[in-house]
């Protein structure tokens, strides 16, 4: 039982450790994940709590998976690791059956699972969470236990203290596909291979074919076959991005500004209420240096025309701004605002707001900006 027990602390520990550190490095990421659950569940009132439990949450995580690691107070840590576990065991099963949120987010953006996959993950760990439950009277601490309590605090702190610096920067590790030096237009993205079902007139067999090879000039087979169904296999296409960006009046610019061959800047705002006025004055005087070297700054946001109109004032009139789904802004940098550069659909750089640089110190990293 003790072999078993311990092999089962520290094969919990790298787990948790692992989804604590993943989802705690990016809280933004994981906010916007418990803010679709709270919608889903009709808790929008719990929306304003989102970031300070993704945090919490978080911190939790990383400091069990260290005091199963290093054997501290499992005693007592024991009972919220247990109950962690079954609460979140009952969730991801709810979301399995149900599917509320296409993706539960537990190990953050680094690895995506489907809601069955992350349940049957959670009932693999239930087991050898519980036998560090029953055997947890039984685990001894080569400290005494006010350096073990000592201990956690410090890791509780210091790991609550990383993930907040992680949410007023941008993440340390970028799991997003607008990382700097992402080829968002790949030189061979491939095709997506199109499957027709035909089924028999008479017996009703079905044969799945790969098009177009199938014998769609036969006219006798088709006098005895008729179309069924087809479906999508794009699971070998590179996908660059899934951003959209369009004019009030509709008109696409997408290809515009992320193939432009010069250099591009864009700014996220998935909301402009929700943004930092402070940001916008840093962006403002940035665009003010780049525009007189003839490079480009655009805005793209999910707010409304009439929002705009109103949060453009004092900022420079030729800033010029675009819509875009909010969800696809949040996905590409987690600031509002957060700034990206482009050149000829390369990710050459991006910001958070608060860390943008000058453009003089832009000009030191890009020698023809």
């Amino acid at each position: 039982m003790k072999v078993a027990a311990n092999i089962s602390r520290l094969l919990v520990a790298l787990v948790f450790l692992f989804s604590g550190f993943v989802k705690g490095v990016d809280p933004l990421g994981t906010a916007y994940r418990m803010e679709d659950y709270f919608i889903a569940f009709g808790t929008e009132w719990a929306l304003p709590f989102s970031l300070f439990l993704s945090i919490f949450l978080c911190t939790v995580e990383f400091t069990l998976g260290v005091a199963l690691l290093l054997n501290l107070r499992l005693k007592y840590l024991s009972w919220p690791l247990f109950l962690m576990m079954l609460f979140f065991t009952v969730l991801t099963l709810n979301d399995a059956i149900y599917n509320p949120v296409p993706d539960c987010g537990c190990f953050g953006d680094a690895l995506i699972l489907t809601n069955w996959q992350t349940f049957y993950k959670n009932i693999a760990l239930m087991i050898p969470v519980t036998i560090i439950f029953i055997y947890r009277n039984k685990f001894r601490s080569v400290f005494l236990p006010r350096i073990d309590n000592i201990a956690v605090s410090i890791i509780f702190a210091a790991f609550a203290y990383f993930s907040l610096y992680q949410y007023r920067h941008l993440p340390w590790i970028d799991f997003l596909g607008w990382k700097t030096g992402a080829d968002l237009t790949p030189d061979n993205p491939g095709q997506a291979k199109i499957y027709l079902t035909y089924r028999h007139k008479i017996t009703g067999e079905e044969k799945e074919y790969l098009s177009p090879n199938y014998p769609w000039n036969d006219s006798a087979w088709l006098a005895e076959w008729e179309f069924a169904n087809q479906r999508v296999d794009d699971s070998g296409v590179l996908k660059g991005h899934s951003l959209k960006i369009f004019d009030v009046d509709g008109n696409d610019y997408t290809e515009t500004f992320v193939n432009n061959p010069g250099y591009q800047f864009l700014v996220a705002s998935y909301s402009l209420d929700a943004s930092s006025r402070k940001g916008f004055v840093k962006i403002d005087k940035l665009y003010e240096d780049i525009s007189h070297h003839g490079h480009s700054l655009v805005v793209l946001t999910g707010s409304l025309e009439d929002e705009i109109l109103t949060f453009r004032e004092g900022l420079h009139p030729e800033i010029e701004f675009y819509h875009a789904d909010d969800i696809e802004l949040k996905m590409m940098v987690r600031a509002n605002p957060g700034v990206i550069l482009l050149k000829d659909g390369v990710v050459m750089g991006k910001w958070h707001w608060r860390d943008l640089p000058e453009y003089e110190t832009l000009k030191e990293e890009f020698h023809d900006l």
